[in-house]
């Protein structure tokens, strides 16, 4: 995003969009996207200055609580895109994600949309991630676990299962263009089918316990209905 004049809500000021403090009064500036257009707006202002819509109260967090970065370790700031509350690292660009924002993110395609219009408007950070290792939770401290996004994505998030989802630069745009391609119904296919195949091969193995201990004839094991078990067990044989 091409860095733009926007006017310090304390003061009146002109500031650019950039700055974190306003040099006149010293507040000091948070940017956030407008609900209506996406422009950038500051914290604090009543007004959108691109298309003059009214700005959406936000709640007042206390900064104790908002945590550190999990790789900078510098304090968060909070970033409301729409209707949509993340937490943010100004310097690396990470972005937190508690469990219900993440949940309510990749069910509506309002948000989606929101997310990735914001975020393709920043300019591009050409600095080099940290390295890659395991990194705390910014509300418990505890180390999150890394995982492969729906299993298929190959976007590999951190997650902490009782708080949250941490984000590195650009991840949470692969992750949301993966969800609109169809990669989540694609992958919940492919899980219930590994489902039903861990589900058939446990009754195959109770069937051949069964036969084993001759409660069961051979005949009654494999009724018509069972012709995958069959195969499934004639290929055991040659294994």
């Amino acid at each position: 995003m091409n860095v733009e004049a926007l006017n310090c809500p304390n003061c009146g000021a002109g500031v650019a969009s950039d700055r974190t403090q306003c040099e006149f009064c010293k507040s000091r500036l948070k940017t956030m996207a407008c609900p209506s257009c996406l422009g950038l707006m500051f914290e604090g202002s009543k007004y959108c200055g691109h298309c003059g819509a009214k700005a959406v109260e936000t709640a007042v967090l206390d900064e104790a609580k908002l945590g550190n970065c999990p790789k900078c370790l510098t304090k968060l700031n909070l970033l409301r895109i729409a209707d949509t509350a993340f937490r943010e690292c100004t310097r690396c660009e990470g972005m937190w994600s508690d469990v219900e924002t993440f949940e309510r993110l990749c069910s509506s395609h309002e948000q989606q949309s929101a997310v990735l219009g914001f975020i393709g408007e920043r300019p591009k950070n050409l600095e080099p991630l940290s390295k890659i290792s395991y990194v705390p939770c910014p509300d418990c401290n505890q180390l999150m676990n890394r995982s492969n996004f729906a299993h298929a994505s190959g976007v590999i998030i951190d997650i902490c299962k009782k708080h949250g989802v941490w984000f590195d630069r650009d991840e949470l745009p692969k992750i949301i263009e993966f969800i609109q391609k169809g990669g989540m119904e694609i992958a919940r296919q492919r899980e219930k089918r590994e489902i039903e195949e861990q589900r058939e091969k446990l009754r195959d193995e109770q069937r051949i316990r069964a036969s084993d201990e001759g409660t069961i004839g051979l005949g009654e094991m494999f009724k018509p209905d069972d012709r995958i078990g069959i195969r499934r067990f004639i290929r055991r044989i040659f294994e």
